[in-house]
């Protein structure tokens, strides 16, 4: 832990000094996200618990970002980016485990490698009317009952990932190197996705496939794909936000059978001058190829109050209530499990960004 520590210093020592340099840009910032849940139906005997969370509107990080200006409009750039766990202090995973890469950005656009968001995330994310938000969103993925939660993959290893624009279009592409032994298909990904912008008016598309390894006994490998697509437009005080994701798991054992569902949200905001933004959300996903009775087609409904006390620190308040068919579990929260068929939350938080 001394070493980390004193590793952690001397890394921010070279980066104040880096910046010192007129043609470089090296910048400390982070997100700070705590807040207090009250939760139903949190454990197996259906007990309400209370506790503090990290992130209820948004991931708390912390990194270093920074370009270095090469001439000719071409610049290098780079991201360090970890997570943090505002209840206990702890790293949520590894270090960088958000973002690590390096790259080249000018009128081509963006190159960058290493470890990064895909380019199915980077678009979704502005089509959620909750940004993401740990409570309670499931535009990423649900939590329910299942072999899977019918989400998409917000980030790769080992990626090479590209991002440009022309006039009101954004585009990108991203693939993750798969890097295993004698096939240069297995466990690789690929993410690629598009948007258009103009007068309050936004639609979006993106497309993901992950790979897994080949099976020796089928000679198939299992493949999950997802789509998305999304709507956004903005007049006045109102904003109204939709999208979806079809979902599909290709399985290549023969034993295993195939997975499909498809996940739909909505969401409307109002802002109140100057401070104050009210959103409510729904989120369903519709599950398929299971036996009769067993889909769990769980729906979720959120009501949040945003506050923005300045530029940089918001309070918010949000409320959530989760229910899926046939008795089967399903919870609020996209990370943590379920105990019931129905689960019934309310945040109250406090963020600040640095």
């Amino acid at each position: 832990m001394k070493k980390s520590v004193l590793s952690l210093a001397v890394f921010a020592a070279l980066a104040a000094a880096g910046a010192a340099h007129a043609q470089s840009n090296v910048q400390v910032y982070g997100l700070i996200d705590a807040g207090i849940e009250e939760l139903n139906h949190a454990n197996a005997n259906q007990n309400t618990v209370t506790k503090v969370i990290s992130g209820g509107k948004n991931t708390s990080r912390w990194g270093f970002r920074g370009t270095e200006d090469l001439g000719s409009g071409l610049k290098a750039v780079f991201n360090l980016e970890g997570g943090i766990l505002m209840d206990t202090g702890a790293a949520d995973g590894a270090m960088f485990k958000r973002q690590a890469y390096v790259g080249l950005e000018g009128g081509f656009g963006r190159v960058v490698i290493g470890r990064s968001f895909t380019t199915t995330y980077d678009f979704v994310i502005n089509f959620d009317p909750l940004g993401y938000a740990p409570n309670y969103s499931w535009a990423t993925s649900s939590n329910a009952t299942g072999p899977s939660k019918y989400g998409m993959t917000t980030a790769f290893d080992n990626l090479v990932k590209y991002s440009g624009s022309t006039g009101d279009f954004k585009y990108g592409a991203t693939v993750g190197l798969g890097e295993q032994p004698g096939s240069s298909a297995d466990s690789r990904k690929y993410a690629v996705g598009g948007s258009w912008t103009h007068s309050g008016l936004g639609l979006m598309a993106a497309y993901e496939q992950v790979n897994g390894n080949v099976v020796p006994a089928t000679g198939n490998r299992d493949e999950t794909k997802a789509y998305h697509l999304g709507a956004d437009y903005k007049t006045g005080d109102w904003r109204l936000t939709a999208g979806m994701r079809g979902y599909k798991l290709v399985a290549g054992k023969a034993a295993t059978a195939d997975v499909r569902a498809d996940t739909y949200w909505g969401g409307l905001s109002y802002y109140i001058k100057p401070a104050i933004t009210v959103t409510g959300a729904v989120y369903h996903v519709n599950v398929k190829e299971v036996a009769a009775g067993q889909d769990a087609d769980p729906t979720m409904y959120v009501a949040r109050i945003l506050y923005a006390l300045s530029k940089r620190t918001d309070l918010y308040t949000a409320v959530g209530y989760a229910k899926a068919k046939n008795g089967k579990l399903v919870g609020l929260s996209r990370d943590d499990a379920g105990f019931g068929n129905s689960q019934t939350g309310v945040t109250v938080g406090i963020q600040h960004r640095f």
